[in-house]
């Protein structure tokens, strides 16, 4: 795998203020606009960030909507569906016009698949992304579809880069944010504001047997199909189960590949997901790229030490060798699996370590971050 510079050599990008010098104006009618939401069956990390955001916003006094596609479910925000999956992209200028109306800020949520928010916006808009498709494309469109892929990155990047140029974009991690400079964003036009986690609640127990969670929708740049050759190699070594939570398209091609010791859960409740990371020995994430991997800090708050490989946005929710490890390559993740799997002290030494670095990371102070940023998008709107 790629070397990588670490984050501290690079120069950073311009901070979110902790204590403005002057009052920064805060937009009261804030609109999300984006793929789902939270209810859909399909959501994962980027519809739960929305949601935190749009619910903590709303406690601070903000008129909140989201404007998505799919079915819309009951918030204290408003949830106005734009119609379906694919289709909404196509509606959501004349959505916004007719179903939602004026706002002080627009965030376009962007996750590949761009709305071009900014051309038809003429008011302040703010741009939040998870991560830079770049290269997913290929991997979602490979074959004869690959015109399809060359499209989907060129109108991705035109959009991040070649529309209303003065507009504010909000990286969820260093990683997302060297992205978006390697496909020709201003460093000054970036944010880096952390996805948050739960306060937890009382921490369940440890499953008494070898007990691996991966969590997350079954697509395929997360790479299950790999987790689940890698189970093969280890699961004689370290035997147990193997749990894959979530659901997604990929999971009846996944469960034809899955051998002994792999269960399927599909969905499950936010309190179930707990359970299941406290129980767990390991969380494992194969991904080929993230945004932050937010479901590696809901797993350290439960003392549960992460393996993944050393990928853009994994490598910034991951300490190797203190709360987790990350792997360069597939032997070193069935290794590392391998150890820490027989080695009860020190997954106990890394799940200490990732709990108290997830406390530095709380809903609440995102939520604060972005308002921030929200405000900043507004005052600087048309300079």
């Amino acid at each position: 795998m790629p070397q990588h510079v670490p984050y501290t050599l690079r120069a950073p990008f311009p901070p979110v203020a902790q204590q403005p010098s002057a009052p920064v104006p805060q937009p009261r009618r804030i609109v999300f606009l984006a793929h789902r939401d939270l209810g859909n069956a399909q959501a994962g990390g980027s519809e739960l960030l929305v949601d935190r955001l749009a619910d903590g916003l709303t406690q601070l006094g903000h008129q909140v909507t989201l404007l998505c596609g799919g079915p819309a479910s009951y918030r204290d925000y408003r949830v106005v569906s734009a119609g379906g999956a694919y289709g909404h992209f196509l509606r959501a200028r004349s959505a916004f016009a007719q179903q939602v109306g004026a706002c002080d800020l627009l965030v376009e949520v962007c996750n590949g698949m761009p709305y071009f928010a900014p051309m038809w916006h003429h008011g302040p808009t703010l741009r939040l992304v998870n991560h830079v498709h770049t290269d997913l494309w290929k991997m979602r469109f490979g074959g004869p579809m690959a015109p399809a892929a060359r499209i989907g990155r060129r109108l991705e990047q035109w959009a991040l880069t070649g529309v209303r140029h003065q507009s504010l974009l909000v990286a969820v991690s260093p990683s997302t944010a060297d992205a978006l400079r390697g496909i020709g964003v201003e460093r000054d036009r970036i944010r880096v504001v952390h996805n948050g986690v739960e306060e937890p609640g009382p921490r369940g127990e440890r499953s008494p047997e070898p007990l691996f969670v991966a969590v997350g929708r079954l697509v395929e740049y997360k790479r299950i199909d790999l987790l689940l050759r890698l189970w093969e190699r280890v699961r004689p070594v370290v035997g147990g189960r193997l749990l894959i939570v979530g659901d997604g398209p990929e999971r009846e091609r996944l469960e034809r590949l899955a051998g002994p010791g792999v269960e399927f859960t599909g969905h499950v409740s936010e309190a179930r997901k707990h359970e299941l990371l406290c129980a767990a020995w390991l969380l494992l994430h194969p991904s080929a790229l993230e945004g932050w991997g937010l479901v590696v800090t809901e797993a350290a708050v439960r003392e549960t030490p992460a393996i993944a490989f050393d990928v853009p946005g994994l490598r910034d929710s991951v300490v190797d060798g203190e709360t987790g490890v990350l792997a360069r390559g597939e032997s070193s993740f069935a290794a590392a699996w391998c150890t820490l799997a027989l080695s009860g002290l020190r997954r106990e030494v890394m799940g200490v370590a990732a709990r108290d670095r997830a406390g530095r990371y709380r809903w609440d102070r995102t939520v604060r971050q972005f308002r921030l940023v929200a405000g900043e998008a507004v005052k600087g709107w048309g300079s």
